[in-house]
């Protein structure tokens, strides 16, 4: 077991009793200072100061609870907005419960999680309402629909616009019945979030409002972060919901929402944020083209000289990172100081390179079911092959450890969940006797109390001579090959039925696909995982090597699925 004693408590951040809370601390210390700052119609920005933000709460939750709606489940299902966010701390601050709805959901699957979930009213963007009149005939617990795009109502599909003008109107007139709404028990359900898993059905994770403001709470005495940020990650995953919008309204930090993925580079230059929230596969991305336009310059020998000076001026005590390479942070907006980084492995040398060149990469971790980060690197202790500390609110540690410490990493506290919505057996499955919750994650736990995570439970490839391999590890490394863009490690079953020998498929950069047919890009590509592999175990090593032409099915949160099996789909 690992508590963490190195965790420190926010400084200038009081413990906030309730989202309410939360919300209304920003707006006493900095209501006049800028919340959020959005595309509007055409390319201008608009800026919503914290006081004009918790106006449109008000204004909608009146609005909602003149509709008797403010007391039940609140469902969204939109892109990334400004109207997501005010749906969002509206909800929290109701006696009601959010519902964020993955927005990218096939039909079948928005049926089974607004059923499932108890939805009485949904906020819908144009391409959601859509959705939502071919399944409305299967969702009959929907009592409304509020839609951003729609600029009258329409029967049961009401426009947001009015809705918002029919809340200040009740407002103006001194209605006070949403505001004056209190928390009456922090330990009941306040947000459902049905998991996108990469395999099995969703399942409805339980989050009390106590999970919600300890994670924001403690989550800032480990990852500070600054004045302005860049929104990036979808909102209905709880990555960005509570450690993203929530720390920031705590922190009291300008918002800036990026409306579009393509849009990342042109918002990094219009809004010149000084941190962000990413998952490894957006900052490899970011890393790669970072690359490939030096290398494009012939200015790759420049940089890896730069980074050799860099890293002797700090050595004696100079930091010139953000002069010596002024050019590439121009590139990324110019102020960027800080990335997040969670919700799958990161390569540590993608971290090194940021850190090289002045941009503090802090690697995390999480699960949906504790709210959902469990742990994260510092600004002051910060190790990329780790995730970092435990938060101060909870217990880890490793279940049934083996010889190398390895086991299931297992957490209590605070943070953790409810359980699943209306499964009990699934529930009790994933609790131990006494109260951890049982990650599915295996890792380690080194002496000063960071987690380094191994690979899924339900990945581990267990070999005929009992070896136990785990997939994310091998992934890892292939993965650093400029080339490969995908890998999934898989094993083979022989005769006997037991897998008896390691396989990958990759998806290689359409641009090198072009460079030779199949059968040479495949022998290089042997050749070079076999480079890649060899410091690794001859038990670890992979024959069978397969070029993959169509891309990886995925998660719509870009997590690669796996079959039952551990191979790809």
């Amino acid at each position: 077991m690992a508590k963490n004693s190195i965790g420190r408590h926010p400084v200038g951040h009081p413990k906030p009793n309730s989202v309410k809370h939360i919300l209304e601390m920003a707006v006493e210390m900095a209501g006049d200072k800028l919340a959020y700052r959005y595309r509007g119609i055409g390319e201008g920005v608009v800026d919503v100061t914290y006081n004009e933000f918790q106006n449109d709460t008000f204004y909608l939750g009146t609005a909602l609870n003149s509709l008797g709606f403010a007391r039940g489940h609140i469902g969204c299902a939109a892109e990334n907005s400004y109207n997501w966010i005010v749906v969002y701390l509206t909800a929290l601050k109701s006696e009601g419960v959010f519902c964020p709805i993955d927005k990218e959901l096939p039909d079948t699957d928005l049926i089974n999680i607004i059923d499932g979930g108890d939805d009485e009213v949904v906020f819908c963007d144009k391409k959601r309402e859509d959705a939502m009149r071919r399944i409305r005939e299967s969702i009959p617990k929907v009592k409304a629909f509020v839609c951003f795009d729609r600029e009258e109502d329409d029967g049961e599909f009401l426009s947001f616009k009015k809705l918002m003008a029919k809340g200040k109107e009740l407002y103006d007139a001194g209605d006070r019945s949403y505001c004056d709404m209190k928390t009456k028990d922090m330990n009941a359900l306040k947000m459902l979030i049905f998991t996108s898993g990469t395999t099995g059905l969703a399942k409805g994770v339980m989050l009390s409002e106590h999970n919600i403001i300890s994670l924001v709470h403690y989550g800032l005495g480990l990852a500070t972060i600054r004045e302005v940020g860049l929104s990036v990650l979808p909102y209905h995953h709880s990555y960005e919901a509570v450690a993203g919008i929530l720390v920031a309204i705590h922190n009291k930090s300008t918002l800036c929402i990026n409306d579009s993925l393509k849009r990342v580079v042109k918002n990094l230059a219009l809004y010149k944020p000084q941190y962000m929230y990413v998952v490894p596969a957006l900052l490899e991305v970011v890393y790669r083209r970072m690359n490939a336009s030096i290398e494009e310059k012939g200015k790759t020998k420049t940089i890896k000289l730069a980074i050799k000076l860099s890293r002797f001026l700090r050595a004696i005590g100079i930091d010139a990172r953000r002069k010596i390479f002024k050019e590439l942070h121009a590139a990324l907006g110019g102020n960027l100081e800080k990335i997040v980084c969670g919700g799958a492995p990161l390569r540590p040398e993608i971290a090194d390179f940021y850190e090289d060149i002045g941009i503090l990469v802090t690697n995390g971790y999480g699960i949906t079911e504790c709210s959902p980060l469990v742990s994260v690197n510092t600004d002051f202790i910060n190790d990329p092959k780790t995730v970092g500390l435990p938060m101060a609110c909870v217990d880890v540690r490793i279940d049934a450890p083996n010889e190398d410490g390895e086991g299931e990493i297992c957490v209590k506290g605070d943070i953790v969940m409810l359980g699943y919505y209306k499964m009990p057996e699934a529930t009790a499955e994933v609790f131990t006797e006494d109260g951890y919750f049982r990650t599915g994650d295996y890792g380690t736990i080194n002496k000063i109390g960071q987690i380094s995570i191994t690979g899924r439970k339900k990945n581990i490839i267990i070999l005929g001579n009992g070896k136990n391999i785990y997939p994310e590890e091998l992934e890892a490394y292939i993965g650093s090959i400029p080339y490969v863009l995908e890998n999934i490690v898989y094993g083979l079953r022989g005769e006997d039925g037991q897998e008896d020998s390691l396989a990958v498929q990759c998806v290689l950069d359409p641009e090198y696909m072009k460079s030779g047919d199949i059968a040479s890009l495949q022998a290089t590509l042997k050749h070079d995982i076999f480079e890649k592999l060899k410091v690794l175990p001859t038990y670890k090593q992979i024959n069978n090597v397969f070029i993959r032409e169509i891309p990886f099915v995925k998660t719509t949160t870009n997590k690669i699925r796996r079959a039952k099996d551990g191979s790809p789909m």
